[in-house]
This record gives C-alpha cells, sequence and structure tokens, in this order.
C-alpha cells in the first residue's frame, strides 16, 4: 500500500478552481500537501462524464474526491468509483451554503439532518475501504451553541468517521451569498479547537480564513490538521517551503517560480495534444508571481485571450521572463 503524509495541511476544494490542472501544477510547489478535488455532484459522476469528473494524474496524490449528494445508495455508487479511480479518500460535503445546492438537497442544510448524513456515511463505507470523511461548518443560521456542532460530530463518529474538516463558521442558508457566507459569520476557532478536545480519538482539521503559517502553526498546537482556501489558489508559492515546514521533507519540488513552470512544461504541452486550450491552464497560474517584481505584467500576458488563443507552453516562460523572481 502507498504510503501518504498525514493530513496536517490541505488545500480546501474550490468550485471552478480546484481542478486537475491545478492540482497537477500545485504538485510542483508542494509535494505532500493533501489536495481535494472540486465538489463533484453524485450524478455528474454516475449519469454525466464520468471520466472528466474522476481523472487525474498520479503526481496529485495524496488525493481526495469531494462529493455532493444526500442519496446514500448514489454516494456509495461513486465512493466505489473512487476507490476503483485511485483516490485516497472521498469527502463529503455538508458545507456548501449556496441556494443552488440546498435546491439539491445537500451541502450545509444537511447539518440539519445528521440521521441521513450518517446513512450516507455507512453506505460509503460498506462500498469500499477507503477514509470517508465529512466538511462541514460549526453551525447553521442563527443557532450559534456549540452543543449543536458537539451532538452532530458525535453521532457522525458513533457511524465510524474519524476525520472531520470544520470551516469554523455558521453557514446562513437564506440571504447570503457563498462568498459572504466566506466572510460574514463570524470564525469561531475555539469551538474547533474545543471540538478536539472532546473528541481526541478523532482527526481535526481546521479550515476558514486562515492565510499564513505562523496562523498555521498556531492552529496545529491544538488540532491535527490545517486546511487553506483561497490563500493557496490566489498565492500558491506561499506552499514552496510547506514538505519541509509540516511534513520533514528533505527538499522542497522546486527552488523558484521560474523552475516550477518549467518543470509543468510536459503537462501542459500533453494537454494541447489532447486538444486542450492554454487558457484552461494559464487562469490557474495568476496567482504565481504575486509580489514579485513584473508579476503585473505576468498576469495580463496570461489574460489576454488574443495571446492565449494558439499559445504553447513557450507563452509560460515568456510571462515568467517578464518577473524578477
Amino acid at each position: 500500500m502507498d504510503f501518504f503524509p498525514p493530513r496536517r495541511l490541505a488545500v480546501a476544494p474550490m468550485l471552478d478552481w480546484t481542478d486537475r490542472h491545478f492540482r497537477r501544477f500545485f504538485r510542483e510547489i508542494s509535494r505532500h500537501t493533501w489536495l481535494y478535488t472540486e465538489m463533484v455532484n453524485t450524478g455528474a459522476v454516475l449519469y454525466g462524464d464520468a471520466a472528466r469528473h474522476l481523472r487525474f494524474s498520479e503526481i496529485e496524490q495524496p488525493l481526495a474526491l469531494q462529493l455532493g449528494g444526500s442519496e446514500p445508495k448514489d454516494l456509495a455508487r461513486c465512493a466505489k468509483l473512487a476507490e476503483q479511480w485511485g483516490y485516497q479518500e472521498v469527502n463529503l460535503n455538508v458545507g456548501c451554503p449556496s441556494e443552488r445546492v440546498q435546491r439539491g438537497a445537500f451541502g450545509a442544510c444537511l447539518m440539519k439532518e445528521p440521521d441521513l448524513v450518517a446513512d450516507c456515511l455507512k453506505a460509503m463505507q460498506d462500498a469500499c475501504t477507503l477514509d470517508i470523511t465529512v466538511k462541514h461548518r460549526i453551525g447553521i443560521d442563527q443557532d450559534e451553541s456549540y452543543q449543536v456542532l458537539l451532538d452532530f460530530v458525535g453521532q457522525l463518529a458513533e457511524q465510524g468517521c474519524r476525520t472531520f474538516i470544520v470551516h469554523a463558521r455558521n453557514a446562513i442558508l437564506k440571504g447570503l451569498s457563498p462568498k459572504e457566507n466566506r466572510e460574514i459569520p463570524p470564525l469561531k476557532y475555539d469551538y474547533v479547537y474545543q471540538l478536539k478536545r472532546d473528541f481526541p480519538q478523532l482527526e481535526i482539521i481546521i479550515n476558514g480564513g486562515i492565510k499564513t503559517w505562523q496562523d498555521t502553526e498556531q492552529h496545529l498546537q491544538q488540532v491535527d490538521g490545517v486546511m487553506i482556501g483561497r490563500e493557496a489558489y490566489h498565492q500558491p508559492w506561499l506552499f514552496h517551503d510547506a514538505d519541509t515546514r509540516f511534513f520533514a521533507a528533505a527538499h522542497n519540488p522546486n527552488t523558484s517560480r521560474q523552475a516550477a513552470l518549467h518543470a509543468f512544461l510536459p503537462y501542459v504541452e500533453n494537454h494541447l495534444a489532447e486538444g486542450g486550450k492554454m487558457r484552461d491552464i494559464a487562469r490557474h497560474l495568476l496567482g504565481l508571481m504575486t509580489g514579485v517584481a513584473g508579476g503585473r505584467k505576468f498576469r495580463q500576458l496570461l489574460s489576454d485571450a488574443t495571446q492565449l488563443k494558439d499559445a504553447d507552453g513557450q507563452l509560460l516562460l515568456r510571462a515568467a521572463q517578464l518577473c524578477a523572481d
């Protein structure tokens, strides 16, 4: 069996952002940070193009598939497929507050139905041997009682779930956009810390508003792991020392942003040879040169539709040459 590092550090699943192109590039920056797919609806896997949603490069490991759904049989079928495709974990989304997701009867609204979530977990556990984990909020709407969170996690722990990824905010199901739900409800890290104290046998991973290594190290004194979202996407080079800092790795994959782009070129050329477009990949690289002299010109070039049309991998090198990295 392959050995993978503990989930001390992870990049959050982000819709339209953490696709296979972003994940593959991120591996040129950190090899040990856990990665998660975008949330994939069970219907898209079972009745759509499964390969499009499940395909990944082996170098992306350790990698988890995040599923959105609330039908135990469908989730079980998807979990079995995840195992067949080689994922290391299946994560159930019980945290997304968008109204579109709610209309599908999954996401954060499932926190109101812990019995159903438990049934979903059991179905997935019975269908495969992978770790089945849950990503959720600390509560929903105006109910800010810690007891709600305690009871929710306790019931799922009784079902055998051992890993909980906790976004330390309530989810407001009506009246706030997904973006506002990431910013307006107050962060309550102490709830997550208390959860770890109440369930020391569980793996508790904290998520929400975390942007620096100083913050990360402080959280790791209280919980088992840290999941970072938008900061990882907008400033991926933050993670260039993650492997040595958090996983005791001997070295980092690449020592400069330029080197990371050069190492990524074979993947880019293969994508183009398969009929893909440079824009599929370039949009995920815009944050690479954040804070670097010439970074603005780098972003402008990789955002120029005229330049992107029919471009090959040399466009990335030309963009990088504009920067003083």
